[in-house]
């Protein structure tokens, strides 16, 4: 429901446009059934002429409709949605550059199994304490696709993205890392483009709060949008209005990974 939604408020401006040229063809229709009903003597023709005259004006109440139901759409719904979403709480997987250790598991002293050691000696050699080694694993950002199209921008510390990387496979919530910052700050915003947005960039958030160190922006939620390749876009402006910084990264939206079933214990 909510990508019809979207969909209604991205493209408002042709609705408006298509509603605007049927009312002024209703319009039309109706002075046309209104003159010829002045000209008439005929009262068959008269009648004829004032069914076309309701008819005009019953399509042009309804044209005037719906488009107040596309302004609400536009300016009340679609922003309560995204409201609400923005406000929704989501556990995220924290990501960071440092290497994480493995638990240590406790020391494992020779002869504490029940192995039969009584033909060995050991001739007073102390016993050997084997401790497991602990390996470094760095965290990774996430799935990262080979070979995919270079990244648009980026090139200036206004606008950066480190997550999501280019080419990264996306499927669940992640929170947007990067910054955006610009001489005469005034907001920035997420965009995105592909196949749910008939391959033209469609706004998702915007924020008022500059970054000027990498940070968390906001969050990105997939599960909007149907699977395939995606650009994901930060654009950064100034309090003119006026575009100062873009970062462009492609993406790959999937549906979510199953978790395995645990088996029942024997």
């Amino acid at each position: 429901m909510s990508s019809l939604i979207y969909l209604i408020e991205q493209v408002s401006l042709g609705l408006y446009i298509l509603i605007a040229v049927g009312m002024f063809w209703s319009w039309r229709r109706w002075t046309a059934a209104q003159r010829e009903l002045r000209a008439t003597h005929f009262e068959l023709e008269r009648d004829i002429f004032r069914y076309r005259r309701a008819n005009a004006v019953t399509g042009f109440v309804v044209l005037v409709q719906l488009a107040l139901v596309v302004f609400g759409i536009q300016q009340v719904v679609a922003p309560t949605i995204r409201r609400n979403e923005s406000m929704a709480v989501t556990v995220v997987e924290t990501i960071t550059d440092l290497p994480f250790e493995t638990p240590t598991p406790g020391p494992v002293e020779f002869g504490s199994s029940p192995i039969d050691a009584s033909g060995v000696q050991l001739e007073g050699e102390e016993l050997v304490r084997v401790l497991a080694t602990p390996t470094l694993t760095p965290t990774p950002v996430g799935t990262i696709l080979p070979n995919p199209p270079p990244v648009g921008g980026c090139d200036t510390p206004n606008a950066t993205l480190q997550v999501p990387a280019n080419g990264q496979l996306v499927f669940e919530p992640l929170m947007v890392i990067g910054t955006a910052n610009t001489e005469n700050f005034a907001f920035f915003r997420f965009e995105i483009k592909g196949p749910s947005t008939f391959e033209s960039f469609a706004m998702l958030r915007q924020y008022d709060q500059p970054a000027s160190e990498v940070r968390e922006l906001g969050q990105f939620t997939p599960a909007f949008y149907e699977p395939g390749e995606y650009q994901f876009r930060l654009t950064v402006f100034d309090i003119s209005n006026t575009l100062k910084a873009a970062c462009t990264v492609n993406i790959t939206i999937s549906e979510p990974i199953p978790t395995p079933t645990p088996l029942p214990p024997p």
